[in-house]
């Protein structure tokens, strides 16, 4: 099952360190500085390792008409030096000390993260605090990575027609909401843009008050926490801006787009409005949605791949996404290619079919088990990851869950029934909240392959 983002985006994060899963169920420990950072820390003493993540609460979603793309371009600038460290200095240092770096930015988030041996977190601190507050934004470096960053719009979008579909379909399903334009930005955007842009984003964002330090490894908390204060402790909070409701018109009947691009196979996608966890306890929709994906597409036995793939055979591929975890309002998506000599409106017609038939029929227990069983263990494999134990609890804190709604998530997995993911198809996939983009394929001649553009570190 696909996230909403990744039917676009490229997954450049570090290798996860995976070793057993003993020594991964002590319980997250947290503080806040007086400057408004909160610090957790998780504790894994299987390896000596640690990975040490910054979350900033601000991605794409907080930014505005002529001016998108502008937490990516400030990511890319992140990298590029402060008064103390140089520019490219930051990445040859954790380098030097035999770690990976990354970071990578989302509609509700930017985050930057290390993993390093354990002796070795002060310098993930000390580089990371620097650059909280000192980053230098120089228009001749500005310049220079405005222009990686277009590139990579073009690799990343431009140059690939789902990619183009994607970003129409969001354009086309929001009509208030931020999370209609791309988190790279539009290019006429990126074109005009300034390093004035940057900085200002910068200097109203970028505060210890707009972060979350999540530590996952081989450390003790207590001397995490004495290390946050040695460093991020000296940094001022910064006013806030408020953010306002942004809630969507309510849609009254399907949305359709077509694009026409450079490709062998048509394609389709099609997205409902539904809703996503706000409530980790008293919610119940989110969690039956969850498992409605995994029941259409999650392993081969699914309803999508076993009906349309293998039987039908009217497509080469078919799987659904749902993220029940973000800020914005949510959507629950399929996606499929057409077998050749099949039309998109077949195949859309083969799917509606699916639906239906699950809407009146439900599902059995043993399809709600399967899933389940491959859901949940999936939630729990993560915990095997030092990485990916950090990733959750950055992820919940930076949607204002709080990483408690780890482990309730998953209970409330458990506790769905064949009943709720029936009602909840019934509810949700319904016309009047449907958006429905296709592509159009045009001929490929002349079409080169296109190569990632030199400096590209992060992913979305």
């Amino acid at each position: 099952m696909r996230k909403a983002s990744e039917f676009f985006s490229v997954a450049l994060f570090c290798l996860p360190l995976t070793i057993g899963v003993a020594g991964a169920a002590n319980q997250p420990q947290q503080m806040v500085l007086p400057n408004g950072l909160k610090v957790i820390v998780k504790e894994d003493h299987r390896a000596p390792v640690v990975v040490s993540q910054v979350w900033y609460k601000a991605g794409s979603e907080d930014e505005h008409n002529g001016t998108t793309g502008v937490a990516h371009v400030l990511e890319h600038m992140m990298f590029q030096g402060t008064k103390k460290v140089p520019s490219g200095e930051f990445s040859k240092q954790i380098a030097a000390a035999g770690g990976r770096e990354n970071a990578f930015t989302n509609r509700d988030h930017t985050a930057y993260f290390q993993t390093l041996e354990r002796s070795k977190l002060e310098l993930a601190f000390k580089l990371e605090a620097d650059r909280m507050h000192n980053l230098v934004l120089s228009k001749s470096t500005y310049d220079k990575e405005i222009e990686v960053v277009r590139n990579e719009r073009r690799w990343r979008t431009d140059d690939q027609p789902h990619g183009q579909v994607y970003e129409q379909f969001m354009a086309t399903a929001f009509d208030a909401n931020p999370y209609r334009w791309p988190v790279i930005g539009w290019m006429n955007d990126l074109i005009n843009m300034k390093v004035e842009d940057a900085r200002a984003w910068y200097n109203t964002w970028y505060a210890p008050n707009n972060a979350v330090l999540v530590v996952a490894g081989d450390v003790q908390p207590a001397a995490v926490f004495k290390l946050a204060k040695k460093y991020f402790g000296p940094i001022k909070p910064k006013v806030l801006p408020v953010r306002k409701p942004q809630e969507e018109p309510v849609q009254e009947g399907i949305k359709r787009v077509a694009v026409k691009a450079p490709a062998k196979l048509p394609y389709l996608l099609m997205g409902w409005k539904v809703p996503v966890i706000r409530d980790a306890a008293k919610d119940s929709d989110p969690y039956a949605l969850e498992m409605l994906s995994g029941v259409l597409s999650a392993n081969a036995a699914a309803r999508l791949p076993t009906a349309l793939v293998r039987e039908s055979q009217v497509a080469v591929d078919a799987d659904s996404g749902y993220d029940d975890i973000q800020r914005g309002p949510g959507l629950f998506m399929i996606d499929a290619t057409p077998s050749e000599g099949k039309s998109v409106a077949q195949l859309e017609g083969d799917i509606r079919a699916q639906i239906e038939k699950l809407k009146r029929d439900g599902i059995t227990e043993e399809e709600l088990n399967r899933v389940k069983a491959q859901v949940i263990a999936a939630q729990v494999y993560q915990r095997d990851s030092v990485f990916y134990q950090a990733m959750q609890i950055g992820e919940m804190e930076s949607a204002g869950l709080g990483y408690g709604a780890i482990d309730t998530r998953i209970e409330k997995l458990k506790a769905v029934t064949v009943d709720q993911v029936r009602d909840a198809a019934k509810k949700y996939l319904i016309d009047d909240t449907l958006t429905v983009a296709t592509l159009d394929p045009q001929p490929l001649e002349g079409k080169k392959p296109v190569a990632p553009p030199k400096g590209l570190h992060d992913a979305f």
